[in-house]
C-alpha cells in the first residue's frame, strides 16, 4: 500500500488514521519576534502612524496585523512625510537608508536582526584589511541588498551558485579575498559553495562563527528529520521568505515524497492531498504560531489526527531591543 492511499479502508464516515510529525524548532526566531515587538511597541509609545520600511518580515499575517495597529508599511523612505517615525525591517537596509533618514530629520528605529547585524560588521572588517568580499547569496532578497550596502558599489562580489563559485575571476589587483553569506541560506548548498570558493581558493578568508543563523539552520535539521517518515511535508510561510522556501527545498532533498509552501490552512488543496498515512508540518522563521495551530487543526477535522513532536533541539535565544524603545 503507497504511502498517499494508506487509510483509505476506513469504516464508512469515519475519519482516516493520519500521524501528523511537528517539527522543532519552527516557526518565529528571535530576530523575528524582536522585530514583531518592536513595531508594537513604537506604536504604543508613539502612537499611530509608525512607518515601516519594508515588510517588517516576510510573513503576510503579520503585516496584515500590525498594519490593523497603525503601521504603515511603505517600500523607500521618500513615501514617508516630514516628522513620519520610521521603522527598517529584520532584514538590514544599506548605509544610505539611515543617511537619509538622517538628513530628513526623521526618527527611526533599527529593526535589523543582530545576526544580520553582525554579517554587515564582517564585511566592514575584512573591507578594512584591504580583502574584496565575496556575498554568498540571493540577487535582490533584502538581507543581500542591505549587506552590500554597507560598502561602496564593487567591494562585494555576489555568488549564488556553484556555478558562480567556479567561474569567479581572481581579483585583478591580487587582493585577497574574504566570504560572508546571507543568514537564510540552505546550510548545504551554501557549503557546496564554500566547498569550491575554498577548493580555488585556499587562502579565502572566512567568519569566524557561520553566517547561516541558528533558527535557519535548526530549523532545516528538523525538516531533515522528519521528512524521510512522510509522504507530504507542509511548509507554513510566506513565497518571498527565503528560510521558509529553503526548508521545501531541503525536504524534498531529505526525502519527502511531496514538499509545498503554504501561506496557511486555507492553501492546502484537500483535492490532490489524498489520505496519507503520514505528513509533516514546519514554518519558516517568521511564520507564527498561530498559523501552525490553524493547519493542525485544518487537518484534525478531516482525519483521526495523532500528533508526534519531533524536537531536534531548543532555542532559548533573545535579543535586546533598541535603547529608544527599552522600557516601553
Amino acid at each position: 500500500m503507497s504511502e498517499l492511499t494508506a487509510g483509505t479502508h476506513a469504516p464508512p464516515g469515519a475519519k482516516p488514521p493520519m500521524t501528523l510529525l511537528l517539527a522543532a524548532p519552527r516557526g518565529f526566531c528571535a530576530g523575528v519576534d524582536r522585530a514583531i515587538r518592536i513595531v508594537e511597541l513604537a506604536l504604543e509609545k508613539f502612537g499611530k502612524p509608525i512607518y515601516v520600511r519594508h515588510e517588517i518580515v516576510h510573513n503576510r499575517f503579520v503585516v496584515e496585523r500590525l498594519e490593523q495597529m497603525g503601521a504603515i508599511f511603505i517600500e523607500e523612505l521618500d513615501e514617508a512625510p516630514e516628522g513620519a517615525r520610521v521603522i527598517f525591517s529584520a532584514h538590514g537596509v544599506p548605509k544610505s537608508v539611515p543617511a537619509e533618514a538622517k538628513r530628513r530629520q526623521l526618527f527611526y528605529v533599527d529593526a535589523t536582526c543582530p545576526l544580520v547585524s553582525k554579517v554587515h560588521v564582517e564585511a566592514e572588517r575584512h573591507h578594512a584589511a584591504g580583502r574584496t568580499i565575496v556575498l554568498i547569496g540571493h540577487e535582490g532578497h533584502p538581507e543581500v541588498i542591505g549587506t552590500m550596502g554597507q560598502l561602496s558599489p564593487g567591494a562585494v562580489i555576489l555568488v549564488e551558485t556553484v556555478a558562480d563559485a567556479e567561474s569567479l575571476a581572481p581579483d585583478a589587483t591580487g587582493a585577497p579575498l574574504a566570504y560572508i553569506t546571507q543568514t537564510t541560506l540552505s546550510v548545504d548548498d551554501a557549503a557546496e559553495i564554500v566547498s569550491v570558493l575554498k577548493r580555488r581558493f585556499p587562502a579565502i578568508a572566512g567568519p569566524h562563527k557561520e553566517d547561516i543563523c541558528y533558527a535557519t539552520t535548526n530549523r532545516q535539521e528538523a525538516i531533515k528529520a522528519v521528512a524521510p517518515r512522510s509522504g507530504v511535508v507542509f511548509v507554513i510561510g510566506s513565497a518571498n521568505s527565503s528560510n521558509s522556501m529553503r526548508l521545501v527545498e531541503v525536504a524534498r532533498r531529505a526525502g519527502a515524497g511531496r514538499a509545498e509552501l503554504i501561506e496557511n490552512a486555507g492553501a492546502i488543496d484537500w483535492d490532490t492531498l489524498g489520505t496519507p498515512k503520514t505528513i509533516a508540518v514546519s514554518a519558516g522563521a517568521s511564520a507564527p504560531e498561530v498559523l501552525i495551530e490553524e493547519v493542525i487543526n485544518a487537518f484534525r477535522g478531516r482525519f483521526d489526527l495523532t500528533v508526534e513532536e519531533v524536537i531536534v533541539t531548543r532555542e532559548d535565544v533573545e535579543f535586546k531591543l533598541p535603547r529608544a524603545l527599552a522600557g516601553a
